[in-house]
């Protein structure tokens, strides 16, 4: 099984974590963007990110100073979004990182497909980012199956931790031998269940570490996930997506 996550937008390296083990998977192409963003000027970078000047100022420096082959830290370790805090890498167990290395993929607009302990360096580039150059039309025309061949390579069946704007990468080149499922949390209202981002992304975390906790090899044990106030829903399950209602506890007024 592989278990799909997106990055964060915000990094975090930390010179005291765990050292890299791996270089990913196709870091020539990474090398292609890299120098393609280094050539941006300051204002056509700060358009291609769509973010503010402080944000922009700090990734133009990156870019510019940027060794892929330079100093790394494990990618598990350097995003610092919702779902990674919720996640809590940096407290695993000796084991829960053995399991995560085996299944868990980050997708990336920079990097392709990153396994846990391969060494990335801070970077900005979102997957629907406006990239139109002589040798693509987009990232997801960049990329194209690659990611999708590298995760099937040994596995017949996925699961869908990602945003919408990841798992497009994947789910294009979908074949019928594979066994893709998406999990879904959200709030039951009005008879439909409505996701709520913040939610979601904690959910999602929350997840992983459940599967590494469990050593989970099997899509009915992910059935068993109850953290944060989320239990699974049958009957309103199918055989690709999971559906994971949060229950509201009301409070008795007397």
């Amino acid at each position: 099984m592989k278990i799909i996550i997106s990055p964060a937008k915000k990094m975090n390296l930390d010179a005291d974590c765990l050292p890299s083990c791996n270089a990913p998977v196709y870091l020539e192409k990474t090398q292609k963007l890299k120098e393609y963003l280094q050539s941006l000027t300051y204002e056509e970078l700060k358009k291609l990110l769509c973010c503010n000047d402080q944000i922009a100022r700090l990734n133009y420096k990156r870019y510019q100073k940027m060794d892929l082959g330079g100093y790394t830290n494990p990618a598990i370790l350097s995003y610092d979004g919702i779902q990674y805090k919720y996640m809590a890498p940096q407290v695993f167990e000796n084991d829960y990182f053995d399991y995560i290395e085996n299944h868990l993929r980050i997708l990336s607009g920079f990097y392709g497909i990153l396994k846990p302990f391969d060494g990335v360096v801070a970077y900005r580039l979102e997957m629907q980012a406006k990239l139109k150059t002589a040798f693509c039309h987009n990232l997801y025309d960049y990329w194209k199956d690659d990611i999708y061949r590298d995760l099937i390579r040994n596995d017949t069946i996925i699961l869908n931790l990602a945003s919408t704007e990841y798992s497009k990468t994947v789910e294009k080149y979908l074949t019928a031998d594979v066994n893709y499922v998406t999990c879904k949390f959200g709030e039951l209202i009005g008879g439909k269940v409505i996701e709520k981002g913040v939610y979601v992304k904690m959910a999602r975390g929350e997840m992983v570490r459940f599967m590494a906790e469990n050593a989970v090899a099997d899509l009915a044990e992910i059935k068993e996930f109850n953290r944060l106030g989320f239990v699974y829903k049958d009957a309103l399950s199918d055989n690709n997506t999971f559906v994971f209602v949060k229950i509201i506890k009301v409070k008795n007024c007397i």
